[in-house]
């Protein structure tokens, strides 16, 4: 028989201070991970401009993005056997050995060290991703949507710092001798490194180790009877051999596919990726079909940075309303505004702040799916293979988004902005259709 994941239960005395103290380590590490991955991608394209030609920036780019999404696949095999801390540090340590290697690539000016670092670069922001599904591993169901959207909020606050210290950075590794442009990635190496050793010496207990050892325990009779005769974490979460063969991409998909609430949330999270990186993506072009050169680049850190604020600055609030109304009602919500947002932006023409207006929506309309939707996914599989679902999920929004970055270049050349945005608010009927599909009675989720 199903049961209602959203309804309050008793929490374990023994899980609650291991909790708190893990959403206090993941939102300060979530500051300083969002550091080192803006204030690399800050810089990113223009680095890549001098060492590969303009041509090459925009593919230097996206070769962080999927190398964001595939590096999901080896963190969540890591995580599944071993657990959140080594699979979190060794995401953020293969971000520091991109960045390194993209100085190097700036010293020799070696394009292809320069995709290989931007590509392993990516495995911060496969790090900070993943930081949001370890926060819920052992929050109350009545409070998931608050605390995973908690450590979403917290990479504002490094996403917003990063760009000023990115010229720091510069000036202050000139004086080693690194080439303009390099210093970001530089300080990005140091942060993640850091943010890695934290993690690998505090994150003890390892909540989704902690997680499976509790879902694996005895229903106690009693509130609070008989922790101490549970197995230790190590040994209850050690994959037998069903689990390693479920560590694939193709097992968690096996999970997915048979569980409805799964599907919409993975729907979820791609499709609203998708429509905030079409649109986003090429609105500096279009700010750039009416404005100058002298004004073209403050118009758009304005307009971007109010689409950044709109993304994280109120997902506190779009995490308390997914546990106050429900995740599929926040997912309809998101989808509403990324409708309202391409029908903004798309009528706007040159009017730059109607245009600000729909970036805002679009930003909005992707914390609703963004928020809802992982912590729908979260909660509809077993604890078992919950990092493999989780890092399958991530894939699916890296490709899906370094997609629609690539195919939205093309349909703005061929057809201009205002179809853009029409193309993209198409493609969240399906999600629509499934988020008002009725759920199956009996329908498996994570209580079975």
């Amino acid at each position: 028989m199903a049961t209602d994941l959203t309804a309050s239960t008793p929490v374990r005395p023994d899980v609650a201070p291991i909790q708190r103290r893990t959403l206090r380590l993941l939102f300060g590490t979530q500051i300083v991970g969002g550091i080192g991955v803006t204030i690399g991608i800050a810089v990113g394209a223009l680095l890549a401009e001098r060492v590969a030609g303009t041509a090459m920036a925009g593919l230097a780019q996206s070769a962080a993005v999927v190398g964001g999404a595939v590096l999901a696949v080896p963190v969540t095999r890591i995580m599944n056997g071993h657990g959140r801390r080594p699979g979190l540090a060794f995401a953020y340590l293969a971000g520091a050995v991109g960045a390194v290697l993209v100085v190097l690539a700036t010293v020799n000016r070696s394009v292809p060290l320069l995709f290989l670092g931007m590509l392993l670069f990516g495995g911060g922001t496969t790090a900070n991703l993943q930081a949001r599904y370890t926060a819920v591993d052992l929050a109350e169901p009545a409070r998931r949507g608050r605390q995973l959207s908690l450590v979403v909020w917290a990479t504002t606050i490094g996403a917003v710092a990063a760009p000023n210290f990115a010229a720091l950075a510069d000036r202050t590794t000139a004086g080693w001798g690194l080439p303009p442009l390099a210093g970001p990635f530089a300080f990005s190496a140091v942060a993640f490194v850091l943010v890695a050793g934290v993690l690998l010496a505090l994150l003890r207990p390892d909540p989704l180790l902690t997680a499976r050892r509790l879902a694996a325990a005895p229903a106690p009779v009693e509130a609070g009877a008989a922790p101490e005769v549970t197995p230790p974490a190590e040994a209850v979460a050690a994959p037998a051999p069903r689990d390693r063969r479920g560590d694939g991409m193709r097992a968690a998909w096996q999970v997915v596919r048979v569980r409805a609430a799964a599907r919409l949330g993975i729907a979820a999270v791609a499709v609203g990726h998708v429509v905030m990186v079409a649109v986003m993506s090429m609105t500096p072009v279009r700010l750039g079909e009416s404005h100058g050169d002298a004004d073209v680049l403050r118009v758009v850190g304005i307009v971007l940075s109010l689409h950044i604020a709109g993304m994280y600055a109120l997902s506190p609030v779009v995490g308390w309303l997914t546990d106050r109304l429900g995740r599929r009602v926040v997912i309809l919500g998101g989808v509403a505004l990324l409708l309202a947002a391409c029908a903004v932006a798309g009528t706007a023409g040159h009017h730059t702040p109607r245009l600000s207006v729909g970036l805002v929506l679009l930003g909005l309309g992707w914390s609703g799916t963004m928020v809802a939707g992982s912590t729908l996914l979260s909660e509809s599989v077993p604890t078992s293979v919950r990092p493999s679902v989780q890092g399958f999920s991530d894939l699916m929004m890296g490709l899906a988004g370094a997609a629609a970055a690539a195919v939205s270049g093309f349909v703005m050349r061929a057809a201009g902005y205002p179809v853009l945005t029409l193309l993209a608010a198409v493609a969240v009927v399906p999600l629509v259709a499934l988020a008002l599909r009725p759920v199956p009675a009996g329908a498996p989720d994570e209580e079975d």
